[in-house]
């Protein structure tokens, strides 16, 4: 395959696939587990153009309706799901979770999206397209293979303070019994450590919940009051502290802002880019 992405550490959990002319990623231990369809889209094998060339999975940007209506057909095709399958995500940085449901089926895309300011998705019933969206912030995959249950939450810095990996595990242990050892976990492409400055009012929430010496584990203390932040370590601690096994825990060693040429960071764009989406459905 022509696309090579350069890559933080030589963990084998992600391959790159392509299909209807569309490339995407996936998590080996997700397709392992035989129950789950997912993937994480590139920037590739869309029709939008411009700064949003040319997989823009966003309404919201400024980009053409109809280009990324097109997108999101592609994308299923390439999933082999149907687009009336997707349920969206309202992403504003809460530790909102949604229990999504059969009447939640197409909602914001082929109907209209009832709820707002969601930034995580759970479900059991199987064939529903769990659907958020990045350009830097963390994809986090729950699926619970005892259960068959499913999670997708977006977690950027406030999400990750928050700790919304926690809060979708709770959810599915109350809405379907879900233990955290029967869990598989994925930490998804996102902005790493050595992109992701932050100034020093971010730093001190995370001082908030990690101790002295974890907080000095994800935090680089750059001595001008600017930190380099490991978002990919901090919600990997997260998800270990709930009982998510470390052997189930897959994290990616791709990041979107040193790849902004394969997959959109504000970041690298300074904001001017589409969205990345990361999709997760519980096989019929």
């Amino acid at each position: 395959m022509k696309y090579k992405f350069k890559l933080k550490n030589k963990n084998n959990v992600l391959i790159l696939c392509e299909k209807a002319g569309v490339p995407f990623l996936q998590f080996n231990a997700l397709n392992e587990c035989g129950i789950v369809n997912h993937g994480f889209s590139t920037r590739m094998g869309g029709v939008s153009e411009g700064i949003y060339a040319s997989m823009n999975l966003s309404y919201t940007r400024g980009d053409k309706e109809e280009a990324v209506t097109e997108n999101f057909v592609r994308f299923a095709k390439a999933l082999e799901i149907s687009p009336e399958d997707y349920v969206f995500s309202d992403q504003t940085h809460t530790t909102n979770i949604r229990v999504v449901t059969e009447k939640d089926r197409g909602k914001g895309f082929v109907k209209p999206r009832d709820y707002q300011d969601i930034d995580g998705l759970v479900t059991n019933v199987k064939g529903l397209v769990l659907s958020t969206f990045y350009a830097d912030c963390v994809p986090l995959y729950f699926v619970d293979v005892k259960n068959k249950a499913i999670g997708l939450s977006h977690s950027g810095w406030k999400g990750t303070v928050g700790e919304i990996g926690r809060k979708t595990i709770e959810i599915m242990e109350k809405e379907y019994g879900s233990k955290p050892e029967d869990m598989l976990a994925a930490i998804a492409p996102s902005i790493c450590k050595e992109c992701y400055e932050v100034s020093e009012d971010v730093a001190v929430e995370f001082k908030k919940i990690f101790p002295k010496e974890e907080y000095e584990k994800i935090m680089e203390d750059k001595g001008n009051g600017k930190y380099q932040l490991d978002l990919w370590e901090c919600n990997k601690r997260i998800l270990l502290k709930t009982g998510i096994r470390e052997e189930n825990l897959s994290v990616t060693n791709i990041c979107t802002c040193c790849n902004s040429d394969l997959l959109f960071s504000h970041r690298a764009s300074q904001g001017k880019r589409g969205n990345l989406g990361a999709f997760l459905m519980l096989k019929q």
